[in-house]
């Protein structure tokens, strides 16, 4: 039975590979990779070198129609952000047998002196320059071409970040290595044009105010946002788990979904919001945290052609025909609804569903306290109807 071995590889080539990486290479008889990495090979490997084709992902499920092993060269760790993950996702991990390099974020680390447990890994290959942007901490960004430090620079300054300290590594352990450091404000209006398509960017997000629910100062707003002590319980209801994506329904300010694709690693939404007004400052909000957050039109319309939902919030548009029922049966098997109303008639919806499908049934209330003379003095808070069901 053919496998497929991935072999990690680094700006340092054959010189950097472990024994059995350099065996692997030099009894192959094909070897894929990107013409940078076949580059990086020398004389003692005799294997036929085929570059990978573009799209790349349609012509990985016949890698496997070869008579022999295939061999691929990734950069560094292919399970890291790497091509190794995609291989056995398709192929199966009996069929695929990966050999790691020493990762791109674990250099940059040790050149940085950070803890690497510590230091979140974020890759731009194929994601939006945006979802890099934090609130604090620090990360190690792993950039799609030279074009990604400087980017990544202007957004947070952009998003009040400018103060960010960056250290841009490119070509890492190889012998053309380079190190460029400065805040996310010099970068932004540097005019070097000469950074390598090889590098990654160590970033230190200043001012560091990384709290884990946002304050409602946090989100830009047209006057539709659910409020901090709501938007907690909210959350705590939809109980958001790694990887998984919210529909956030009649959105508003889109408070719910970045907070949610900002809860655990890999979550996302899908934002349906009928204002544009309100739309645009859902993208703005979504930047400002590095949510992944695509913004769609109003419900239910809107449903049609939306990834499928792990988890559904609905926060406006209740009373909308056919929107409940649209987001019931867009549930699967264990997803989580929660709704939230505010007004006698989406609070009749409620009950009436609590009536039909069961779940839980919850009334929020709470006062918070206002100037009142000169003392103070406990306001009521509009109380806020919730329904929370799995299916």
């Amino acid at each position: 039975m053919s496998r497929i071995v991935v072999v990690g590889i680094g700006a340092d080539g054959m010189a950097g590979l472990a024994e059995r990486s350099r065996n692997e290479l030099c009894s192959a008889t094909e070897v894929y990779g990107s013409e940078r990495q076949l580059g990086l090979l020398d004389d003692t490997v005799a294997a036929h070198r085929r570059s990978w084709p573009s799209p790349l992902l349609e012509a990985l499920p016949d890698l496997l129609d070869q008579p022999h092993d295939v061999h691929v060269l990734a950069s560094g760790d292919p399970l890291l952000h790497g091509i190794g993950v995609t291989l056995i996702r398709l192929f199966g991990a009996h069929r695929v047998t990966v050999l790691p390099h020493v990762s791109a974020p674990a250099l940059a680390c040790a050149r940085m002196g950070w803890n690497v447990a510590d230091t979140e890994v974020i890759s731009l290959v194929s994601a939006a320059p945006h979802t890099a942007v934090r609130r604090g901490g620090r990360a190690i960004v792993l950039s799609r071409d030279r074009s990604s430090p400087r980017r990544l620079a202007a957004l947070l300054c952009d998003h009040g970040r400018g103060d960010s300290e960056l250290s841009v590594f490119e070509q890492l352990a190889g012998p053309a290595e380079r190190r460029r450091d400065g805040t996310a404000r010099d970068f932004a209006a540097g005019t070097d044009t000469d950074t390598d398509d090889l590098n990654v960017v160590a970033v230190r997000y200043l001012p560091d105010d990384s709290a884990v629910h946002l304050p409602d100062a946090a989100f830009g707003n047209t006057g539709q946002m659910t409020k901090y002590t709501i938007r907690a319980v909210t959350l705590a209801a939809l109980a958001p788990r790694t990887g998984q994506r919210l529909w956030d329904v009649g959105s508003g300010s889109g408070s719910i979904a970045v907070s949610w694709a900002r809860s655990a690693p890999g979550c996302s939404a899908v934002a349906f919001e009928r204002d544009e007004a309100r739309g645009r400052a859902i993208v703005h909000n979504a930047a400002g945290s590095g949510a992944r957050v695509e913004v769609r039109g109003a419900a239910p319309a809107a449903f049609t052609g939306a990834a499928a939902p792990d988890a559904v919030f609905i926060g406006g548009g209740l009373t909308t025909p056919g929107l409940l029922d649209g987001c019931l049966q867009a549930l699967p098997r264990g997803g989580r609804l929660v709704a939230n109303a505010v007004t006698v008639e989406s609070e009749a919806l409620l009950l009436q569903s609590y009536s039909q499908y069961g779940g839980t049934l919850r009334r929020l209330q709470h006062d918070r306290a206002e100037p009142l003379g000169a003392f103070s003095g406990w306001l009521p808070q509009r109380p806020v109807t919730q329904w929370e069901w799995t299916r």
